[in-house]
């Protein structure tokens, strides 16, 4: 399931997604993974939490994240949440693609929560990033 918090850059979309995250690592039996450039949120997250650095692993655009987050999850069966911070940062502003990419990631992460931030006006996105928002 791909879930997405939108708004522009300063209106709290990482306060929510730590929230979030702290939330899913207190009753998550399995694994929780957040994935941003940089490692900004190290000392925000609880230690069970792995925190993955897209920079490391030099995935820039969305095929490179797609590969890495299907291979993440291939690799791991225990991964129950993804949360991504930053996703235009990782993957740019071509919102086509990013839909795109959500469509192709809702057929492969079928069991698994994936959350991503978007900085971006709501108008500004397209209808096939829109049907993600819940």
């Amino acid at each position: 399931m791909i879930k997405i918090i939108t708004g522009k850059r300063g209106t709290g979309k990482t306060k929510i997604l730590v929230d979030n995250i702290i939330e899913a690592a207190e009753k998550a039996t399995g694994d929780v993974v957040c994935i941003e450039r940089g490692m900004k949120l190290t000392y925000d997250l609880p230690h069970k939490v792995r925190l993955v650095d897209a920079e490391e692993y030099g995935i820039t655009g969305y095929d490179t994240f797609y590969g890495f987050i299907t291979g993440m999850l291939a690799g791991n069966y225990d991964i129950q949440e993804v949360f991504v911070d930053g996703i235009l940062k990782i993957g740019g502003r071509d919102y086509d693609a990013l839909g795109a990419m959500f469509e192709k990631l809702a057929m492969a992460a079928k069991d698994v929560s994936v959350t991503f931030t978007v900085s971006a006006d709501l108008e500004d996105l397209p209808a096939r990033v829109k049907a993600f928002m819940k």
